[in-house]
């Protein structure tokens, strides 16, 4: 088996534009992990961080004839790449999040009967809460968005939604302790 070749840059970029299969080869194998890496900071999951991966690499192969060497490292360019598409699952997984959030009553206890937060009174006592309130008890407790994704959804820092939603909190409390 012959030993793989060992390009400069500007050999492996004549390669790949010319969809040199030895070249990607040598691509995948010297800069995958290094990538992975940046896409697995991005996407915890490590079976959609492969996907990702693979999506780059073939967008890699895809669209290589518009690499400008004047712009940049081909390294760099591939992170970027990388990166991107990482973010943009990010923000796929987000954006879809509440449509494929579905009801307790369509999960829990099939065929039994579920109590509903208007029969403790709850939603007379969140609608009694200022909107803001409101919003980020809904978004945290009945929708399951975690409060970095709360933070990034409504624009303001992780700091404020924490202290926001613990206020909120002990002000239910209070309220539902004079009932």
């Amino acid at each position: 088996m012959p030993l793989p070749k060992n390009y400069t840059e500007t050999e492996l970029l004549e390669s790949l534009k010319s969809h040199d299969e030895q070249a990607f080869i040598y691509l995948y194998d010297n800069y995958s992990k290094a990538l992975f890496t940046v896409i697995h900071g991005i996407i915890p999951q490590k079976d959609a961080a492969d996907d990702i991966l693979q999506e780059v690499f073939v967008k890699i192969w895809q669209y290589i004839s518009t690499y400008d060497s004047g712009k940049g490292r081909l390294y760099t360019w591939m992170l970027n790449i990388a990166r991107n598409r990482a973010i943009d699952a990010m923000r796929s997984k987000d954006a879809n999040k509440q449509a494929k959030t579905i009801t307790l009553e369509d999960n829990v206890y099939p065929g039994e009967v579920m109590i509903n937060i208007k029969d403790l009174g709850l939603q007379k006592v969140l609608n009694g809460l200022p909107k803001e309130s409101r919003k980020l008890l809904e978004l945290s407790y009945f929708m399951g968005y975690t409060q970095d994704e709360i933070s990034k959804m409504l624009q303001i820092p992780i700091g404020t939604v924490k202290t926001r939603i613990r206020t909120t909190l002990i002000s239910l409390r209070k309220i539902l302790g004079e009932r």
